[in-house]
């Protein structure tokens, strides 16, 4: 199928907004051209929002956005051609799209903008690692070129989504895109966890506390506190860190010489904040990891019960801002001591309640791009990969994940009542049920995660009903 020709709506917009003289510059986000006027006055507020293919005309933040649709990366490529405006034609997340409500307003804002230029990518590796899991379920070994081919495809999106992420965060905190993307090598650097490994530490900072951290190396002296997960598959630290660069790009824009500012700015924003990242952020997110580690082991060792539905309802927001990384070692460290472990049992079903809620919003929403994101990342949730469905639809609509959160709190507890144990750590979403079978054959604990999958694929579907179904993209 072709694609649609919008030359004359593009050349009636040029038109509208004062002539291609009077463009400045021009990106666009989700649903918008974001045009950059000389004079705001010679645009012509009436006829645009009048104008058929037009939706409305907003000004916010000293740009005149004209609101289009779903279908405005098409706009923008003939708006360019007729106005013969170069540039990437890359998402303008601008911070015009943040709401002014509350911080965690705010925040969800952030991280949904950041991640929604790449939801096509996220959403299709996450079907492939679907796919991946299938071929081991059915006896392709691991060594098959078949399966390491797809299972980079796969995984390796996820493994180095913080590069992506610097990427997307440049363009949000207004740096360098390749300056920030340089930061994000530096933080999954191949094998560099092994260099701030040894047999013995330097000395441990903390020794005796619940962040007990032991140094192994440093920088001019300053103690690195690596996290033993590494920062493959996180979010919040190369956010952050791409954030304190962007602040330190330009304060060192203003004071350097333009004759030698297009390498020396880069080279004191890296020189800082890399270093930045290795020693402040990364170990604030490592020592906030290791808190909510004790203190969900203190609400285990409390009552498993209560443990379950504090941890069912909190496991995808520990998630977004890498906290879980305090609790995966602990299961780990079960497993490998008991050969069994019930300590992680509470968040494996909270998939099926995003692919519940998300099942629900595909037969509801009338926006068609939220139809096309919603089916890849349905099936992604099947498969335990929850990123697409979180960050491309119910965390932007807010109640739907509330939703899931809700509906993970009861199944956890639920799961930790049957004392659900997991004697393999492994498969994800469908592919769990083996790891729940017991060496001995009892598939009791089997039976009950079926349960709890199919009353959270339910219940996610069901409660989401009761909810508004707010617009996504169609504003």
């Amino acid at each position: 199928m072709s694609k649609k020709d919008y030359t004359e709506l593009a050349k009636d917009i040029i038109a509208h907004v004062g002539g291609k003289e009077n463009i400045v510059g021009l990106k666009h986000c989700v649903t918008r051209l974001r045009f950059n006027l000389k004079d705001e006055t010679k645009a012509d507020d009436d006829y645009l929002k009048a104008r058929d293919g037009v939706v409305t005309v907003v000004k916010a933040g000293g740009q005149y956005q004209v609101v289009i649709g779903n279908h405005v990366p098409d706009v923008y490529a003939d708006v360019q051609k007729v106005a013969g405006i170069t540039g990437d034609g890359s998402l303008d997340i601008d911070e015009g799209d943040a709401p002014k409500g509350n911080l965690f307003d705010q925040f969800i804002a952030l991280v949904s903008g950041l991640f929604q230029p790449m939801l096509g990518a996220l959403s299709a590796t996450g079907m492939i690692k679907g796919v991946v899991a299938l071929m081991v379920a059915f006896g392709v070994p691991k060594t098959d070129g078949a399966y390491v081919v797809l299972n980079a495809v796969g995984d390796g999106f996820f493994q180095f989504l913080p590069i992506i992420l610097a990427y997307n965060a440049a363009n949000r905190f207004k740096m360098n895109k390749f300056t920030a993307m340089a930061l994000s090598f530096a933080l999954v650097y191949p094998n560099i966890a092994a260099s701030f490994t040894a047999d013995k530490p330097l000395y441990t900072l903390f020794a005796g506390s619940i962040i007990e951290s032991p140094v192994y190396a440093t920088f001019l002296g300053l103690p690195i506190i690596f996290p033993s997960s590494s920062y493959l598959q996180t979010v919040l630290p190369i956010i952050l860190a791409v954030y304190a660069g962007s602040k330190i790009e330009a304060f060192f824009s203003k004071i350097i010489p333009d004759v030698v500012k297009v390498f020396i700015v880069p080279f004191f924003t890296l020189i800082i904040a890399a270093p930045l990242a290795f020693i402040v952020i990364g170990p604030l997110m490592t020592w906030a990891s290791d808190l909510v580690g004790a203190g969900f082991q203190a609400v285990y060792d409390f009552n498993p019960i209560i443990y379950g539905f504090v941890l069912g309802a909190a496991w995808q927001v520990l998630v977004m801002f890498g906290l879980h990384w305090g609790l995966v070692p602990i299961a780990i460290l079960d497993m490998a001591t008991h050969g069994q472990s019930t300590f992680l049992v509470a968040t494996v079903s909270i998939c099926f309640a995003q692919a519940g809620s998300l099942l629900n919003i595909m037969i509801r929403t009338k926006e068609s791009k939220v139809k096309q994101l919603a089916v890849p990342a349905f099936i992604s949730a099947l498969f335990g990969v929850t990123e697409p469905a979180i960050y491309g639809i119910t965390l932007p609509m807010r109640t739907p994940f509330i939703v899931t959160c809700i509906v993970g709190a009861i199944f956890g507890a639920y799961q930790s009542f049957f004392d659900v144990t997991g004697y393999v750590m492994g498969g994800m979403g469908l592919f769990a049920f083996p790891s729940y079978i017991a060496p001995n054959g009892n598939i009791t604990s089997m039976i009950h995660y079926g349960v709890a999958v199919v009353g959270s694929l339910i219940l996610g579907f069901v409660l989401t009903q009761f909810v508004k179904i707010p617009k996504l993209y169609d504003k």
